[in-house]
């Protein structure tokens, strides 16, 4: 692997990252009223993109990140909702 995989690697691996400090606070607090739906729709969507582009090209890093980064996106959309509802499900 050279330098230039490496860094790629090394940006999959921090991409895929991103969103786990707000996954964790979001399902320990089940608060998710601060995350914008919109911007995590769009992550959503921008993430299944970047999974085609490096499907097409057998870009490991760029599928495994975004992959990854996809799910918990998604994750972070449905607690959104759920724990919206059960929120105002409460008296």
């Amino acid at each position: 692997m050279n330098s230039i995989q490496l860094i790629g690697h090394a940006g999959a691996l921090l991409t895929s990252l991103t969103f786990v400090p707000q996954l964790y606070k979001a399902w320990a607090s089940k608060s998710v009223g601060d995350l914008s739906t919109a911007m995590m729709i769009i992550v959503f969507l921008s993430n299944i993109v970047w999974i085609v582009y490096g499907v097409s090209l057998m870009l490991w890093p760029v599928i495994l990140a975004n992959s990854f980064v996809a799910i918990v996106s998604f994750v972070l959309i449905y607690f959104k909702f759920s724990f919206k509802k059960k929120y105002w499900s409460q008296p």
